[in-house]
């Protein structure tokens, strides 16, 4: 088996779906925790239908371009970013591994991969965003891995 990154198809999407949900399940786990239960379900009142329109949506966009990583047939990851030609900026909007096959340097690949085609595209900067509860500790150790520095960011939430 050979890991090459080609561009999504539609006939991806279903996968894509598939391979989101598993990998985002530890993330709104973490989520509903540091939220609790009075909170979460107003911000996430459905992760899984949101998640599956927002593959949706950056598959069918023309503005965004979206590539997987494949092992042969089996769809191991994908990064979805966004190129601004004004302000000469790509944008990472969605980078997503298979848990089967995290930490085996897929992120990394489809990180270059995506940084590549930005630097080609004539970009100046390469901007993507990211959680800072501990789910996210391996997405944010792949971005500094890299090249990326980190501004913390902090976003508060109050029941009322």
């Amino acid at each position: 088996m050979s890991l090459h990154v080609r561009a999504a198809t539609p006939a991806d999407l279903d996968r894509l779906i598939q391979l989101t949900l598993l990998a985002f399940e530890p993330v709104f786990a973490s989520f509903a925790h540091i939220l609790g239960p009075h909170i979460y379900p107003i911000v996430y009142p459905d992760w899984k239908k949101s998640q599956r329109d927002w593959v949706e949506k950056i598959c069918k966009s023309e503005k965004i371009e979206v590539w997987v990583a494949a092992l042969d047939d089996v769809v191991a990851g994908l990064v979805a970013y966004e190129l601004n030609e004004k302000e000469k900026t790509g944008e990472i909007q969605f980078l997503a591994v298979h848990p089967a096959y995290q930490n085996n340097g897929v992120g990394t690949l489809l990180n270059e991969f995506a940084l590549a085609k930005m630097r080609a595209a004539g970009m100046l900067l390469a901007v993507v965003g990211t959680g800072g509860d501990d789910s996210h500790t391996a997405a944010r150790r792949s971005y500094e891995k890299a090249g990326y520095t980190a501004l913390p960011l902090v976003r508060y939430y109050r029941a009322l």
